[in-house]
């Protein structure tokens, strides 16, 4: 049996035509794509609306692709735009009563029938201290503790220098400790620190 292909082979394979690579790349992909999506919008509707987004996206720029950054780094910087995208069309749209999102039944990728109870609180008060940070703050530590991109990636992602992506990372995660604290949660003790590549 063969080894499964790097993103830069199946890259490759895909850009000349192999549909089985471009669905390789996608699977391997969307569950991060989808998690930085749902983690800068806030919203499970709105993170598979952008999702979508990126994804087609990816397929139609990836003949454009030349690989002078990661792959990974590409599809997360397309991703991070799409949820933009949605946060802005989202504003422009006229309020709901209730949202999908907020009906017992909205879990999509990530479900919790399974786990205990204490689990499920802790990931909602997570979930709702991270929405709650600005998008200066919120989208860089998404970038940081959800997609995994080093610093230079999400500098080169946000289109902002290096110093400004570590500042606003850990005053991100200052806040959102401070967030999960009056919660009375202690935040997670595998943040890496700032200053970690």
């Amino acid at each position: 049996m063969q080894p499964p292909l790097d993103d830069r082979a199946l890259v490759a394979a895909a850009q000349a035509g192999d549909r089985a690579a471009l669905d390789q790349l996608i699977r391997t992909h969307y569950d991060r794509i989808y998690a930085v999506c749902r983690r800068i919008t806030g919203h499970d509707s709105d993170a598979a609306d952008a999702a979508q987004e990126a994804l087609i996206a990816v397929v139609r720029g990836l003949p454009r692709f030349d690989g002078r950054s990661a792959f990974s780094t590409w599809v997360y910087r397309i991703a991070t735009n799409a949820s933009l995208d949605e946060l802005r069309r989202r504003r422009r749209r006229p309020m709901s009563v209730v949202r999908d999102d907020d009906r017992p039944d909205h879990e999509h990728v990530d479900p919790v029938a399974h786990r205990p109870f204490e689990q499920i609180a802790e990931r909602e008060v997570l979930e709702a201290a991270l929405r709650d940070l600005p998008d200066d703050f919120r989208i860089p530590v998404v970038l940081r503790d959800v997609a995994d991109l080093d610093y230079q990636e999400i500098a080169d992602t946000l289109d902002v220098p290096l110093g400004t992506v570590k500042s606003r990372i850990a005053r991100g995660r200052g806040m959102l400790g401070a967030a999960l604290e009056r919660h009375g949660n202690q935040p997670p003790d595998s943040r890496r620190p700032t200053e970690a590549p």
